[in-house]
């Protein structure tokens, strides 16, 4: 039964509410320092904690809660320590209510000195959350406002919680510990002695929320789940609404990202409706036009085989006449921002899609970080016994960055096409070779060991889908050590080169365009993508 109740909380979201309707159901309330003030103020019946431990807050309300009559009615073992427990006039609480002081809130601010971090790392609230979920047997542990309405629904019923609703509040309570620890671990161990802060921390601890368990991974013999970020940026895949079809794999999700991270890098206010289709997480098309019928139509166009079974994503809300043009092709997975309901409805009958929607608010294009941008602002990739950890490739090259070379200088057109198709390149596995045409993607070269033999294969799938190469332009990852790719590049009718040179036969590559009549500009960027 719930008799006494302790609430503690810097987040004060329906405290109120909560502390009538504990009250409504006859349990004492016991508060603290700002808690207590709103509890009063609301003309509720609290006790102060000092007044219940006859102990004095100090030192500006560090010690307030590190009492015996605190933790030993948070820890007292029912039927075990009762009589040890009146022998000391400490009283049982049954019910914790706590969240900590905003530690990562305030350090996410750029303004942030040390000072007021090291103010707000909790002391007592992690003290009293640790006590009362590891005596989850006979306490309750509420440590989210989210977790207010089902808590008061299931006492309001029974006048208790259940042992299974304890063992969970007790194991998110925990894990609340965690996150909180990893927080000021990350944030302390990155400064470094001048006060500046280091990109790395000598110890990373994540924090990662399941979100889903999968049927299988990459394989069938391969178990998985699907988990976010505690703190996902805002347009980012694991923030997806699934509105239709089955459930989605290891391997949808997979390719899902690398499609939706491609389509979003196009900001349809400044380049239009873009379409991105993904197979085993290479774009096998992609393209850019004035409606997302369009690009759909062109993107489909340069690889119709691959297409099949693969991934769709637009940057833009999905409408009726798009879903017709796409037709009878089957998708894993189509993405977009948002669907007209006549869109939905023509969708229906494709019940083995997955059709997935990621909101759009709150990513702002023109933000200094990644990720008010949508963006991961780190990557991390498993090895042996360890990670490899690094800043997320968020470059994105402009007309800014180009160094022209050759002696034929591009035109503006070849230009905005040179720029599509190394964006495009950024999100094809090494080595890559894009070609392009008219802000469509002509020919996909990936994951090939020799650059030269991604230039020939985006040439030979150009060929099979009946696509002119002559006069497209070509974009390169990184870049070329011989010369061959440019000569395979002229042979193929190659107009105009973007590449980030740096390659000890630079002079050699650039005079191999010129001799052929290219253009060639430099961006001094690299994009591998293993």
């Amino acid at each position: 039964m719930i008799r006494r109740a302790l609430l503690s909380v810097s987040d004060k979201t329906a405290l109120v509410e909560l502390a009538r309707a504990l009250v409504q159901l006859q349990v004492q309330l016991l508060s603290t320092g700002g808690t207590f003030r709103a509890l009063r103020e609301a003309g509720l019946p609290v006790t102060e904690v000092s007044e219940h431990t006859g102990f004095p807050e100090m030192m500006d309300g560090r010690v307030k809660t590190l009492h015996p009559k605190i933790h030993g009615g948070l820890l007292g073992r029912r039927g075990i320590d009762d009589a040890l427990m009146q022998e000391h006039d400490i009283a049982s609480i049954d019910l914790l209510v706590v969240n900590l002081y905003p530690f990562e809130q305030t350090v996410a601010a750029a303004d942030c000195t040390l000072e007021r971090a090291i103010e707000n790392i909790d002391i007592g609230g992690p003290a009293m959350v640790r006590s009362a979920a590891k005596n989850w047997l006979h306490v309750a542990v509420l440590t989210d406002p989210g977790q207010y309405p089902a808590a008061l629904e299931e006492l309001s019923r029974h006048r208790e919680l259940g042992r299974d609703t304890r063992f969970k509040l007790a194991v998110a309570a925990f894990d609340r510990i965690a996150q909180y620890d990893a927080a000021i671990s990350n944030y302390l161990s990155a400064l470094q002695e001048d006060g500046t802060r280091n990109e790395f921390p000598t110890q990373s601890n994540g924090s990662f929320i399941k979100i889903q368990d999968l049927r299988y991974g990459e394989n069938p013999h391969q178990s998985a789940a699907f988990y976010r970020d505690l703190y996902p940026a805002p347009g980012s895949l694991v923030r997806a609404v699934q509105l239709q079809g089955k459930e989605l794999s290891y391997n949808n999700i997979a390719d899902a990202d690398a499609a939706w991270e491609c389509v979003k890098s196009f900001d349809p206010d400044i380049d239009g409706a873009a379409c991105v289709i993904v197979k085993h997480a290479n774009p096998c098309g992609v393209a850019v036009d004035a409606t997302s019928v369009q690009a759909y139509r062109h993107a489909f166009a340069t690889d119709p085989t691959s297409a099949f079974g693969g991934i769709v994503a637009f940057n833009v809300t999905v409408d009726a006449g798009t879903v017709q043009a796409i037709g009878k092709l089957f998708m894993e997975v189509l993405i977009a921002p948002a669907y007209t309901e006549e869109a939905l409805e023509l969708l229906k009958p494709k019940a083995n899609s997955r059709i997935l929607q990621v909101p759009l608010e709150g990513v702002r294009r023109d933000a200094p970080d990644a990720w008010s941008r949508g963006q991961n602002s780190h990557e991390v990739k498993r090895v042996g016994s360890g990670l490899l950890i690094q800043t997320s490739d968020n470059r994105q090259v402009t007309r800014e960055d180009l160094k022209i070379v050759s002696r034929r200088s591009p035109s503006p057109g070849e230009i905005d096409d040179l720029l599509f198709a190394f964006r495009v390149a950024k999100f094809v596995k090494s080595n890559a070779i894009v070609y392009a045409r008219d802000r469509r993607t002509i020919g996909v070269g990936a994951g090939q060991m020799s650059r030269v033999y991604s230039a020939r294969i985006a040439g030979i799938k150009a060929a099979d889908e009946g696509l002119e190469v002559r006069d497209s332009v070509m974009a390169s990852d990184a870049f070329f050590p011989f010369r061959d790719g440019i000569d395979a590049a002229a042979q193929a009718g190659i107009r105009a080169v973007i590449q980030p040179g740096g390659s000890m036969r630079d002079s050699e590559i650039i005079a191999a365009a010129d001799e052929a009549g290219m253009a060639m500009v430099l961006t001094g960027v690299r994009h591998f993508r293993h």
